[in-house]
């Protein structure tokens, strides 16, 4: 399950599966969909306070389930960070689940640290991908066989 999340979320999140269900919509700015690939996302309304967010995927590492990515405009980047960085790695667990760890990186613009409720709601809204795509994976387990 572990690599199919790595490759739905990260991968193939851009084939529009997520649309209603975390996105209103994705619009492709340039790329090819893997790394320097340049896209737009409008939010549903649950994570609306962050807006329109622009990304550049910045790693795709299928070997070791590696994925990074820098808002390039939109979200908290322009209001209280000059730049964002996430890194999100996927590891399998022994009773057979999968394990996202993300490292957050970012510059602010006036030395201040994010508060914890800003830093939950990007976790939770990176979190919200993830379970969309494993529920997508558990109702439809052909779609990646």
């Amino acid at each position: 399950m572990e690599l199919l999340i790595h490759h739905m979320s990260f991968v193939d999140l851009r084939s529009l599966i997520l649309i209603g269900m975390v996105l209103s919509s994705i619009e492709f700015l340039g790329g090819d969909g893997g790394v320097g690939t340049i896209q737009q996302y409008k939010l549903i309304k649950a994570n609306e306070q962050f807006g329109d967010v622009k990304d550049r995927i910045e790693v795709i590492d299928h070997k070791n389930h590696i994925f990074k990515y820098s808002v390039i405009e939109g979200g908290l980047v322009g209001l209280k960070l000059k730049s964002f960085v996430a890194e999100i790695t996927l590891n399998s667990t022994r009773e057979g689940g999968c394990l996202a760890k993300m490292k957050i990186e970012y510059e602010s613009l006036e030395d201040s640290l994010l508060s914890e409720e800003e830093i939950t709601r990007i976790k939770d809204g990176n979190l919200a991908i993830m379970k969309a795509t494993e529920g997508y994976l558990l109702a439809n387990p052909d779609a990646y066989a």
